[in-house]
C-alpha cells in the first residue's frame, strides 16, 4: 500500500478522501510493558500475563493510551504532505477505546479527511479514524486526528 502524498496548494481540496487501511501491526507484551514504564501504569492486566490469563479479557491488554498512541507510526503509512515548512500533531476529539487489545493482537488503521480548515499561516486537518483489530467486528479505539501543516 502507497500513501496518499499531496503538495500544501492540494490540502483544501480533500474533504472526504479516504485514506484507505495500513498495513497490520502487531501488539506485543514487550511494546506494553515498555508504555507501562514510560507512564508508570503498571496494572496487572497489562503487565502480569500470568494473572491476566484470568482476568476478565483471558490475557494481558495494551492500555488505551497506547492502542492511541499507535495512529503516529500507521499515520505515516497512509498520508504525507510535501513542501511544508512544519507539520505538528494538534490534536485530538472525541476519542473512544472501544474493544481491548490483546497482547499478540495486530491493528491497523482506517482513516478519513473529514475536515479542512484554513489556520494562521496553514492547513489544519481533521481525520475520522478506526483503529481496527484483526478479526474483530468493534474497532479498538475510535478517534478524530487533528493535524496542522504550515507553509
Amino acid at each position: 500500500m502507497s500513501a496518499t502524498v499531496v503538495t500544501f496548494e492540494e490540502l483544501t481540496g480533500l474533504v472526504g478522501k479516504d485514506l484507505g487501511y495500513t498495513d497490520y501491526l502487531e501488539v506485543t507484551q514487550d511494546q506494553i510493558n515498555t508504555f507501562a514504564d514510560a507512564t508508570d501504569d503498571h496494572q496487572w492486566i497489562h503487565t502480569d500475563p500470568e494473572k491476566a490469563k484470568d482476568g476478565p479479557f483471558g490475557a494481558p491488554i495494551a492500555h488505551g493510551f497506547l492502542t492511541l498512541s499507535l495512529i503516529i507510526p500507521l499515520w505515516s503509512q497512509l498520508f504525507d504532505v510535501e513542501g511544508v515548512k512544519t507539520k505538528v500533531n494538534y490534536g485530538l476529539d472525541r476519542v473512544r477505546f472501544t474493544n481491548p487489545v490483546k497482547v499478540g493482537a495486530k491493528v491497523r488503521l482506517h482513516s478519513v479527511i473529514a475536515e479542512v480548515t484554513e489556520v494562521k499561516g496553514g492547513v489544519q486537518i481533521k481525520t475520522s479514524n478506526k483503529i481496527e483489530i484483526e478479526g474483530e467486528e468493534r474497532p479498538a479505539v475510535v478517534a478524530e486526528f487533528l493535524a496542522r501543516f504550515y507553509s
